[in-house]
This record gives C-alpha cells, sequence and structure tokens, in this order.
C-alpha cells in the first residue's frame, strides 16, 4: 500500500509546477542552511580536545568522551525531535533547536574545568538533532521518485562540521579564545529569524495521528526501522566517529599540529559532504541497495590499509579521503532508501529513529578508538574493527535488503 501511494505521488511529482518547484528548491536550501549552521555549532569541541587535553592533562579516553558527549545527546534527541517535527512542522521546530543550541555555546565563552565542559557538550548536542527536522521537512517537499538526490542534497548540511574544523582553531588563534562561539551563536540567532519567518511546511502536509510515544512505537514495530538503523550506524556514524576524533588522531598517529589536523579533517569533512548528493543520485538511478553494498565493502578494504598506519602522504591520505567519499555517500544511500520504504506520516519519526543510530554509531568509535590507544599504544585494533563491521554492513545489505531493490524497484 505504501509503495502504491508512493509511485502515485511519484507520477503527480513529475508534473510539479514551475512555482512548486521553486518552492521546493527554496524550502531545501533554508532546511539545509539551517542543517549546516547546527551542525557547526555541534562540532565546535572536537577541533579543541586535542588543546583541551593538554591544558587540562586529560587522558586520551577522557579526551574521547569530552568530543563524544555531544554526539551522543543530538543522537538520542532526534528521536523526540523528529516526533515533534511530524506533529509541528518544521516552522515551529526548527527555530526553537537552533535558539536552544546558542545557549550551551555561549556557556563554552566562560567555562573551563573538565565538569563544566562535559555539561556544556551535553546541551550541545542539541544542535544535533537539527538533522531529524530537516530530512522529514525535504521529504514532504519532493516526490518519492527525487527524495534521493533532495535529501542528499540536505545532507550538504553536514559541511558545518567542516567549516568548525576548519575555523574554531584559527579563529582562536587570531581574535581570542572566545571568538568562535561568538560568531556561532550571532549566526544561530540570524538563523532562527530567517527560519521563522520564510520556513513553509509542505501543501497537505499528512499530520499523525496520537501521541508522540504511540508513533515513535508504531514505527519501532517496522523491521525496516532497525534495518535502517544498522546501516546508518555503520554509514554515518563512521563519519561523525572520524570528523570528532580524526584530529586527535593524526596529532598521535602523525605528529601533526593542532591547526594541520583540523584542517585535514576538515577536507575529509568535505569530500564526504560532497559525495552524501552523489549517493542519493545514484540511489535514485540504481536503487540505494547496491550502492550501500559497494561502499561499505570498499571502505572495509581502505580500513584495513590505514590499520598498518601507512606513511601520511600519499597512502593515509588517499586512505582516509577515500573513506570519506565512500561513507558520505552510503549516508545518502541510506536517507534514500528511508524516502522509498518509509510510511510518508512517519518520516519524522523514522528519521528520528535512524538519524539516532547514525550519531550513535559515532559516539561508540571515538570511545573504543582512545581504549585502545590507551591500553595498546596503537590504532590498529580499532582500525580493524571498523572494517570487521563495515564488511558486515555490506553482507547485510546484499542478503537481507536485495527484497528491498525488487519491491520498490
Amino acid at each position: 500500500m505504501t509503495m502504491t501511494r508512493d509511485r502515485q505521488l511519484a507520477a503527480s511529482g513529475s508534473a510539479q509546477s514551475p512555482t512548486n518547484a521553486t518552492g521546493a528548491a527554496t524550502q531545501l536550501a533554508i532546511a539545509t542552511l539551517g542543517f549546516l549552521v547546527n551542525f557547526w555549532a555541534w562540532a565546535l569541541l572536537g577541533p579543541l580536545g586535542p588543546g583541551i587535553k593538554e591544558r587540562l592533562g586529560l587522558s586520551f579516553a577522557a579526551q574521547s568522551l569530552l568530543v563524544a558527549v555531544p554526539v551522543v545527546v543530538g543522537s538520542l534527541g532526534r528521536i523526540p525531535v523528529g516526533a515533534l517535527t511530524d506533529r509541528y512542522g518544521a516552522r515551529i521546530v526548527f527555530p526553537l533547536v537552533t535558539l536552544a543550541t546558542i545557549i550551551p555555546v555561549l556557556a563554552l565563552t566562560v567555562v573551563s574545568s573538565y565538569a563544566a565542559l562535559i555539561v556544556t557538550g551535553f546541551f550541545l548536542g542539541i544542535g544535533g538533532t537539527a538533522f531529524a527536522v530537516g530530512v522529514p521537512h525535504a521529504s514532504g517537499w519532493y516526490p518519492p521518485a527525487r527524495r534521493g538526490f533532495a535529501l542528499g542534497v540536505f545532507g550538504v548540511g553536514m559541511g558545518g562540521t567542516a567549516i568548525a574544523n576548519f575555523s574554531t582553531v584559527r579563529l582562536a588563534d587570531a581574535y581570542g579564545d572566545k571568538a568562535p562561539f561568538l560568531l556561532v551563536a550571532a549566526i544561530l540567532a540570524g538563523y532562527a529569524v530567517l527560519a521563522f519567518l520564510l520556513l513553509r511546511d509542505a501543501p497537505g502536509r499528512a499530520r499523525p495521528t496520537g501521541s508522540a510515544w504511540q508513533r515513535l512505537a508504531g514505527v519501532g514495530r517496522l523491521t525496516v526501522t532497525w534495518q535502517l538503523c544498522f546501516l546508518y550506524a555503520v554509514g554515518f556514524g563512521g563519519f561523525v566517529a572520524f570528523s570528532v576524533y580524526l584530529p586527535a588522531y593524526l596529532r598521535t598517529t602523525y605528529e601533526l599540529s593542532p591547526a594541520d589536523g583540523a584542517l585535514r579533517t576538515a577536507g575529509f569533512v568535505v569530500l564526504a559532504v560532497a559525495a552524501r548528493p552523489i549517493g542519493g543520485w545514484l540511489s535514485d538511478r540504481l536503487h540505494p541497495v547496491p550502492v550501500l553494498v559497494w561502499c561499505f565493502a570498499l571502505v572495509a578494504v581502505l580500513a584495513v590499509v590505514q590499520a598498518f598506519e601507512p606513511p601520511l602522504m600519499p597512502v593515509a591520505t588517499v586512505a582516509f579521503l577515500g573513506m570519506a567519499i565512500l561513507l558520505g555517500a552510503a549516508s545518502g544511500a541510506v536517507f534514500a532508501l528511508v524516502g522509498k520504504v518509509a510510511p510518508a506520516e512517519q518520516v519524522g519519526a523514522v528519521t528520528g529513529l535512524v538519524g539516532a543510530a547514525g550519531g550513535l554509531g559515532g559516539f561508540v568509535p571515538p570511545l573504543v578508538m582512545g581504549w585502545v590507544y590507551g591500553a595498546q599504544g596503537s590504532y590498529t585494533i580499532g582500525l580493524m574493527l571498523l572494517s570487521d563491521v563495515a564488511l558486515a554492513a555490506a553482507v547485510f545489505t546484499a542478503v537481507k535488503m536485495s527484497g528491498l531493490a525488487r519491491r520498490s524497484g
């Protein structure tokens, strides 16, 4: 029944009027901008992690926990925020999430102890929930046949992590420790006003019935929800893990400066961001399942290569940038699959659960990497575990998800 409705929507979407097409593009652009600025705020602690570690004399595990706390909060927070978006729409929820993120960003200008940074990082995680607002909003404006590409474009907002890595340390060095936080807070405030004035919910948006908990329980009973959770935990989780922990890895393994490590991490994120709409575009044309199989299989190969700590130039650089492209494309392919198989009135709730799984997938690896390095003095075991998980995801997709390719192709 869902597939029949999706095909009808796809057929009607092919005859969209120019006005509707323009409106959809505008709404997608505004949502993508909101995703970007909130992710910029969400990722502020990552590039500062090595400097905080040295200043406070933290262990590798304590540093890993510091940069991982916003990730887990932003991930779990996507579950209720996705349900609230289904209920009230992005026009209400997006400005509220953005305004709430300003508070911990400003708090970073005054806190200095490790405990205070952990608490602030907890509330900084609110910025990560913006993902669960934008996905159902973008999905509502586009027919199923174009959702893969639209959600891939929305995923460009992941570039906020690259901006954080590129600018945070440089702004702090040039203009003082408070400069990056004051700038981000001002941008968040400006976006909240813009979103309230210009965001519009999609025409004919389906409003769900029942309480948020009932809706979450409903999508939790769908087998495909948990299948998508696993795939996104590997794809997007791998991206998040590298984006928050790569500066520390590069400094420890290759003795790079904090600024150089942050700059190279920004390059990793930019490639992953650019690959996300490509993954969505390929999924619209080929189907998400084969795209995911190839992406995960190649990530497994490159993780094994990096596990042996090859020279930074060119082997390690090629390995990391290759993983960036593949993880970005896989993230886009997973949400192309969400757009194909999730019921229209439950996209927000499904997005919340799947997005939470992706963020949690990014929470665990930094902790594992910090613990492994502290115990073994090497990251080899951690990277081999990444390879094993990626290979398992490739096999699972090929074996268990191939039926979706036949039913929705």
